[in-house]
């Protein structure tokens, strides 16, 4: 039972909604954080005193219940609207791009979040916002001073680029400040985390914003690298363990009323096994390609989100090519060798709030993943690029994600039990004491 939807198990903030009072906020994001590692701590050998002092200073939630898929852009807007994919458009981490035209491009624009932010609602009130790296923030109009995250290639002119996207000037400036070099947005190592950790230390300290997003990296990529749990990724959350007091300390510096946020997109799942759906949709004959191996024509097409796949006709009423793939998915699920936890259909999919492009989703089982589009003779079960993934429906307990909060008004050492991230975004907007009727359940209590 979701104990933070209930009225009355306790109050959050002594703060009501339309009190004259309201709180800055501080919302920092640890890719890939698991409750667990936090709440086990001692039990796991993880030195992290900074985030430890959230469960004995501040309330927390013992699992965040996350989104279909659960990977990072779509979690993370949900984070800052309250609502789902199916309903805020962010619905994988890439964008749909059946012929490879947009070379791997991501949903980096704010422009394709099709409901508010709580950065639309903070600066509507008369906040000041501020921004680092948060996905899905390209072009935030309502941020006044934004960082956003964005890549292509790796090469220099990438932080060209970036500097034209972010507010203007302010890239320049802060590297003054702070005496280095802004890091590339593609690089996503905890050495980047600290880089970008100093330059939000410095943004908060200049401009003191009412409300600031904080995104940190390098967790998710180390347990890509090396799998959650493993002693790579415990090192890695120390060092981001670091960072976020030094944060902490600096938001508390400027104000002292503050209320600090920690949050996670998802959880994490230990992985061996890469499965290429493209393969057999090639077999098939539901993919053709070209001479040079690129995809001519397609009837229907995967769409991984790393431990799970949506799979989007071209022609969603076509009912024969639907009765095809459905019969290709069901063969598919008796293989073991494809190891296929479950398949659902469009209205189930609805029913999950997940991607409405979708005609299928398959959910892979434990320690199996999707694999990206590798040609027509690519092994259609191969042993998997990472040791670490998520991404699987959210039922997954090891998709569980993290949310703590502490503030001079917020409740000491109270546990909120599982919760919807949906939940995350109202909380916050009734913490700033800004209007947020768009969110699709109430904020915690």
């Amino acid at each position: 039972m979701n104990k933070a939807l209930l009225p009355g198990v306790m109050l959050l903030l002594s703060l009501a909604p339309g009190a004259a009072q309201a709180e800055p906020v501080l919302m920092i994001s640890v890719d890939g954080l698991r409750p667990g590692d936090v709440l086990d701590a001692e039990k796991r050998g993880l030195k992290i005193p900074n985030l430890r002092r959230f469960l004995v200073e501040g309330s927390y939630a013992s699992g965040v219940v996350g989104v279909l898929p659960t990977v990072t852009y779509p979690s993370h807007t949900t984070l800052i609207t309250g609502v789902s994919p199916d309903q805020h458009g962010v619905v994988n981490n890439t964008t749909f791009d059946p012929k490879g035209i947009n070379q791997t491009g991501w949903y980096w624009y704010a422009r394709d979040i099709k409901v508010p932010t709580l950065w639309d609602a903070a600066a509507k009130a008369g906040r000041s916002v501020a921004n680092v790296f948060w996905p899905v923030s390209v072009g935030a109009s309502s941020i006044r001073w934004n960082l956003p995250q964005y890549w292509r290639t790796g090469h220099p002119d990438d932080l060209n680029l970036m500097k034209a996207l972010a507010t203007p000037g302010l890239v320049d400036r802060l590297e003054t400040e702070v005496g280095k070099p802004y890091v590339q947005g593609i690089d996503e190592s905890v050495e980047a985390d600290e880089n970008r950790g100093a330059f939000a230390v410095q943004l908060i300290k200049d401009q003191k914003p009412d409300f600031a997003t904080v995104y940190l990296t390098g967790l998710d990529h180390q347990q890509h690298e090396s799998g959650p749990g493993t002693p790579e990724a415990h090192a890695v959350l120390e060092r981001i363990d670091t960072i976020v007091g030094t944060l902490i300390a600096t938001e508390r510096a400027v104000h002292q009323d503050a209320v600090i946020a920690l949050v996670s997109d998802h959880g994490f799942a230990p992985t061996t096994v890469e499965i290429d759906f493209f393969r057999a949709f090639i077999d098939e004959k539901l993919i053709t390609l070209d001479e040079n191996g690129k995809v001519a024509d397609w009837l229907a097409m995967p769409w991984p989100s790393g431990g799970s796949v949506a799979i989007v006709l071209a022609k969603p009423d076509d009912s024969a090519v639907r009765e095809r793939v459905s019969a290709l998915l069901d063969r598919l699920k008796v293989d073991p060798n494809m190891q296929i936890a479950s398949i659902i259909r469009g209205p189930e999919i609805a029913a999950m709030h997940g991607n409405p492009e979708a005609s299928f989703y398959v959910d892979m089982a434990p320690g199996a993943m999707s694999g990206g589009f590798k040609g027509p003779t690519a092994d259609m079960v191969r042993p998997s690029r990472s040791k670490g993934m998520h991404g699987y429906f959210p039922a997954s307990a090891a998709m569980r994600s993290t949310f703590m909060i502490m503030g001079p008004k917020v409740a000491k050492g109270h546990d909120f039990g599982e919760i919807d991230i949906r939940a995350i975004a109202p909380t916050i907007a009734r913490i700033m004491n800004v209007p947020f009727p768009s969110a699709a359940v109430p904020a915690l209590k």
